[in-house]
C-alpha cells in the first residue's frame, strides 16, 4: 500500500454530509487531472484501487497534518504547548476551542477539518463496500479482501467519531445525490455498528501482508478496542446489558493478536528508523501501520516528526539540520511524563526522548561533535543543581571532553522554578518519529504505527481490571499483561544505559546539504540519575502485588485522590500506557472515554488546568455542518443546532 496517493487522486470522493460546506478544496495539494467514472468500481481493477485510495484517505492523509496531534495529544497529562501558537487552543481548552475554533494563524486546525476527514473516508468505504458486494467475481481478493477493507475503515472511521465527538449521524451507503437531513445517532447505535463492521472484517480477512494491509489481527485489536471503548465509563449511562461479555470479548480478541505478535526484544527497535522502509518497519509486533515511502509523490510524506521538537536551532553553537529536525516545537513533554518512569531501571524513558544533542555549529572551544545540549531529567529531591539554566558553566562538563557543556537544562534545581516555566522551548524531544529524511522542508518517508502489540496486551490489562470490578476475576489476573510490557522495558544484562537512537540515524551528508550533524548516540542516564560509575547489569520493573505498586504510580494516585482497587488499577494501566505509548496518539482518547481527562489534565497540564471542564470530555459538533443541514426541508433553527450540537459548547 506504499503507492497509494496517485491512485487516491483519481478517486470519486463520494462526499458525504454536505462536506463541500466546510472541506478546504486544495487539502490534496493536487490536480485532478484525470477522474474515473463511477463505472470503475464496477471492475476488480476499480476496486482494488478504489481499496488503496481509501487507505490513503482513512491512514495517512492525516498524518500530514496536525490533526492526529491535536486530536489525541493535545489537553493531555502528558503533554503541554511549546512555543508555536498555532494550535494553542488544542491543549489549553481556552474559549475559543468551540464549534468554530478561533485562528491563530494558517496551521491552525479548523474545528471541521478531522471530522470531514472521517467522513470523507466513510463515504468512500461505503463505495468500496458496496463495488465489492455488487461485482460478480470469484476473485478472493474482491470478495473477501476488498470486502473485508471497506468495512474495517468504515469501522475505523466511526470509532474515531465516536471517541471524538459521541454519538454521530450514521451514513451507510453510497449516496447518489445531494442529502441535507443527517440526525446524530446514539453513541450505543454507533458503537453497535463499528462492532458490527469490525466483526465482518474479522471474519472476511487474511493474516497476510501486516502490517501494511488491513490483516484479521488489524481487525481483532480494533474490535477489541470497540468493545473495550463500549464496556468504558463514558458509556456506562446505558452499556450495564452488555460489559462483561464485552470485557471477555477484549481478552479473548487480544490473546489471539498477542499470540501472532511477539513484542519486540528491545524498545528501542521499535525507534530506529535508518530508512525508509527498514527493519523496524516490519518488526512482527506492528498489527497496523500507515505507509510512507521514499517517493513523497506516491505516499504524501508524513510530517509528525516536526512537531515534537524543542527550539534546539535558537541555542548557542546549533543550527538547524535534518539531523535534528525542523522544530516546529508544538508540544513538549509535562511533569507527569517525567515523573511516570522509574528513570533508573526503565529503559523506556531514555528510548523515548531525546536528551542529548551535539555542537554543529562551531566556534571557539567547541568543535561540531562536541556536547552542545544536555537535559538533566533527575528527581525532585536532587540538590546538586542551584539552577535550572547552567549554559556553561564549570562544574558541570562533558566527560569525554573535559569541555563544559552550552547548554544545560535541568528539571529540578534549587531555585523550583520549573524547566518549561523559566525556558517554555527548553524541553527533551520526544523522538518517536524523527525522521532525517524528510524532504521538502517538511515531507518525512518512515511509516506512522497505528497499532501494536503492547498496546494489545495493555487493553487486556484494562479488561481484567474492569472484570475485577464486575466480580469476574481479580485485579491481580491484570498483571501478567502489564509485567510483560515492563519486562522489555527493563534494562538487560549488559546494556549500555547511555545508548541512544532514533530517526536521526537515517540522516547523511548528502542529504544534510554538508551541514553537519547534531545527532549524537548517547542520552543522560547517568548525569540525570547521578550515577558516577558504569552499570549494566539487568533490571526488574515486575509489580508482584496490587497492593505494593510501583512508587512513580503510588504518588500519581495519591495526587489524584484515589483510593479503591479498581482506582488504583485503572490508573496503573493508564499511568503504563503513558511510559509504553507516549506519543502515539492515543492518549486523549483513552482519558476521555475512563473520565479522567479533566482530573489529569487539571493535574499535571498547566495550559489546561485553568479552563477544562467536565464537557471537553467530547469536541465540539463542527458549526459548518450545523449551518449545512436541514431538518423537513429547512436549514435547522438556532434552537435545533443547540439541541445537536454537544453540551457546554456554542
Amino acid at each position: 500500500m506504499k503507492n497509494y496517493k496517485k491512485l487516491y487522486i483519481n478517486l470519486i470522493l463520494g462526499a458525504t454530509l454536505v462536506l463541500g460546506s466546510s472541506c478546504n478544496e486544495n487539502f490534496l495539494d493536487e490536480e485532478l487531472t484525470t477522474a474515473y467514472s463511477s463505472d470503475f468500481y464496477k471492475t476488480e481493477a476499480g476496486i482494488q484501487s478504489l481499496a488503496i485510495g481509501t487507505y490513503y484517505q482513512v491512514f495517512a492523509l492525516n498524518m500530514q497534518t496536525e490533526v492526529p496531534l491535536c486530536a489525541t495529544e493535545s489537553g493531555t497529562d502528558e503533554f503541554k504547548a511549546g512555543t508555536d501558537p498555532s494550535n494553542y487552543l488544542w491543549n489549553s481548552y481556552a474559549s475559543g476551542l468551540q464549534s468554530i475554533v478561533t485562528v491563530s494563524n494558517s496551521n491552525t486546525v479548523a474545528a471541521a477539518t478531522n471530522w470531514d476527514n472521517l467522513y470523507v473516508g466513510i463515504g468512500n468505504a461505503n463505495q468500496l463496500i458496496k463495488s465489492a458486494t455488487d461485482i460478480v467475481s470469484t476473485n478472493a481478493a474482491i470478495k473477501k479482501t476488498a470486502l473485508g477493507e471497506g468495512y474495517f475503515l468504515r469501522a475505523y472511521n466511526y470509532l474515531k467519531l465516536n471517541s471524538q465527538y459521541g454519538g454521530v449521524p450514521l451514513k451507510l451507503d453510497v449516496s447518489t445525490t445531494v442529502e441535507l437531513e443527517f440526525k446524530r445517532a446514539t453513541s450505543q447505535e454507533v458503537l453497535n455498528q463499528v462492532i458490527a463492521d469490525f466483526t465482518q472484517a474479522y471474519n472476511l480477512l487474511s493474516n497476510t501482508g501486516g502490517p501494511g494491509k488491513i490483516t484479521k489481527d488489524a481487525a481483532a485489536h480494533y474490535l477489541a478496542k470497540a468493545y473495550l471503548a463500549r464496556a468504558s465509563e463514558i458509556n456506562d449511562s446505558w452499556n450495564s446489558a452488555t460489559k462483561t461479555a464485552d470485557l471477555q470479548q477484549v481478552v479473548t480478541l487480544a490473546d489471539q493478536v498477542i499470540a501472532n505478535h511477539p513484542l519486540a526484544a528491545n524498545f528501542a527497535e521499535l525507534w530506529n528508523f535508518t530508512g525508509a522502509d527498514g527493519a523496524n518497519e516490519k518488526l512482527p509486533e506492528l498489527i497496523l501501520s500507515a505507509q510512507f515511502n521514499s517517493n513523497v509523490l506516491t505516499s504524501g510524506g508524513n510530517q509528525q516528526h516536526l512537531y515534537f521538537l524543542s527550539t534546539y536551532d535558537q541555542l548557542p553553537f546549533m543550527q538547524r539540520s535534518l539531523s535534528g529536525g525542523r522544530p516546529f516545537s508544538r508540544l513538549g513533554p509535562t511533569y507527569y511524563t517525567f515523573e511516570v518512569f522509574d528513570k533508573v531501571n526503565d529503559s523506556r524513558f531514555w528510548k523515548s526522548f531525546q536528551t542529548k544533542s551535539a555542537v554543529n555549529k562551531q566556534s571557539g572551544k567547541y568543535v561540531n561533535g562536541d556536547l552542545g545540549i544536555m537535559y538533566i531529567i533527575n528527581n525532585a529531591s536532587d540538590t546538586r543543581f542551584a539552577k535550572t539554566v547552567n549554559n556553561d558553566d564549570p562544574n558541570i562538563l562533558y566527560s569525554k571532553t573535559g569541555k563544559t557543556i552550552p547548554n544545560v537544562f535541568v528539571a529540578y534545581a534549587a531555585d523550583k522554578v520549573g524547566l518549561m516555566a523559566i525556558a517554555p522551548g527548553r524541553f527533551p524531544n520526544m523522538s518517536k518519529h524523527k525522521d532525517a529524511t524528510y524532504t521538502n522542508n517538511t515531507k518525512g518517508t518512515r511509516d506512522m504505527v497505528l497499532a501494536r502489540s503492547a498496546e494489545t496486551n495493555l487493553m487486556a490489562a484494562e479488561a481484567k481490571v474492569r472484570l475485577a470490578k464486575a466480580g469476574v476475576g481479580t485485579y491481580a489476573d491484570a498483571l501478567p499483561y502489564i509485567n510483560k510490557v515492563r519486562t522489555r522495558g527493563a534494562y538487560k544484562a549488559g546494556e549500555n544505559r547511555a545508548a541512544y537512537a532514533d530517526g536521526s540515524a537515517s540522516w547523511t551528508v548528502a542529504l544534510n546539504a554538508g551541514i553537519p550533524s547534531s545527532y549524537i548516540a548517547e542520552n543522560s542516564y547517568y548525569e540525570s540519575n547521578n550515577i558516577a560509575t558504569t552499570v549494566n547489569t539487568a533490571t526488574s520493573l515486575t509489580i508482584s502485588s496490587i497492593s505494593t505498586l510501583p512508587a512513580e504510580d503510588q504518588a500519581i494516585i495519591t495526587k489524584l485522590g484515589y483510593s479503591t482497587d479498581y482506582d488504583r488499577m485503572l490508573c496503573l494501566v493508564l499511568n503504563e500506557k503513558t511510559r509504553e505509548l507516549c506519543g502515539e496518539f492515543h492518549r486523549w482518547e483513552d482519558l476521555s472515554r475512563t473520565k479522567t481527562l479533566v482530573a489529569r489534565a487539571k493535574a499535571y497540564n498547566p495550559d489546561a488546568a485553568p479552563n477544562i471542564q467536565d464537557y471537553h470530555s467530547l469536541r465540539a459538533i463542527p458549526q459548518t455542518f450545523l449551518d449545512a443541514i436541514y431538518t423537513e426541508g429547512r436549514p435547522l433553527t438556532a434552537a435545533e443546532k443547540k439541541a445537536m450540537q454537544n453540551p457546554g459548547y456554542n
